[in-house]
């Protein structure tokens, strides 16, 4: 595996190939970052993927500081995986100065959700995105291809729209979200949780779950959505955690269903995978985030 740290040694390299298949991360890798490895190997003639903590995507209070930075052991799983090339700049190089231009993602998709909990949060990954693509997709013959996690369900959308408003040469792959065998969603941030909230933390995989079959099991869509959605909140809640969000939307644009469309999705409906319960919620010091697609 080659392994740059800066931009002109980078582009010169990949100026060999015509169509990277591109994986983003911000490091401390687990196998759920290995499963988007997997899955961008065969989608272009040259795998790479970055590692870089994007400062721009944290808030003031938040965990840029402390957030595990496993530069070695992640080398070795990359290489492992197949990866052939690793982009890890330093923070002056991919910002040698104060990043002015940024993207700006379309607020009804951008400021709901984990942007109403974390403003800010989806320009900060928008610009650290488009200037990674052009640093790696910059000189490539034939376009390429990106695979981001669905676990991150609103950012996936997100780039996927900006990628297509941009009409940028990149594809855009959304990959399966990768668990653990009691159902908890692999995360960077898992490595926060104690042994007693490591068993916990599956609840909010079960209580997404639950709101699904709640709503599939409702008949022709018959039901209170807001009154489930808080009634599933105070569950949680019950059990110690601090919930953000706890709902249930459209997978195309993240907004409330229609009565229609809940109805297609409940018993006897005929349009399964068009909703999803999406959540965020806090278990001691850590910040949990899931979705399960119904």
């Amino acid at each position: 595996m080659h392994i740059f740290h800066r931009i002109p040694e980078l582009r010169a390299h990949l100026a060999r190939f015509d169509r990277p298949a591109f994986v983003p991360t911000m490091g401390n890798l687990h196998a759920g970052h290995l499963a988007l490895v997997q899955q961008a190997r065969p989608l272009g003639d040259v795998t790479v993927a970055s590692i870089f903590v994007n400062r721009l995507q944290f808030l003031p209070h938040e965990d840029f500081d402390s957030y595990p930075r496993t530069f070695e052991a992640d080398c070795a799983q990359l290489e492992a995986a197949g990866c052939q090339v690793l982009f890890a700049p330093s923070e002056p190089e991919l910002y040698p100065q104060p990043q002015r231009y940024q993207v700006q993602p379309p607020p009804d998709l951008a400021d709901i959700l984990e942007g109403q909990f974390r403003p800010g949060f989806f320009t900060g990954v928008c610009t650290v995105v488009m200037k990674l693509f052009q640093i790696v997709f910059g000189q490539s013959k034939g376009g390429g291809h990106a695979v981001f996690g669905q676990k991150d369900y609103q950012q996936w959308l997100v780039l996927r729209q900006m990628v297509q408003q941009f009409a940028l040469p990149v594809t855009v792959h959304g990959a399966p979200t990768e668990r653990a065998p009691d159902g908890l969603a692999l995360s960077s941030r898992n490595a926060y949780l104690s042994a007693a909230e490591r068993a916990e933390a599956v609840q909010l995989n079960q209580a997404l779950r639950s709101l699904a079959d709640a709503v599939m099991g409702s008949v022709g869509g018959a039901i209170d959505l807001a009154a489930l959605e808080q009634q599933t909140v105070a569950r949680l809640n019950a059990r110690g955690w601090q919930t953000d969000y706890l709902t249930v939307r459209r997978c195309s644009d993240l907004q409330p269903p229609t009565a229609t469309e809940l109805a297609g999705a409940g018993a006897g409906g005929s349009h399964p995978g068009q909703l999803l319960a999406l959540g965020a919620a806090r278990l001691g010091r850590t910040r949990l985030i899931d979705n399960w697609v119904f």
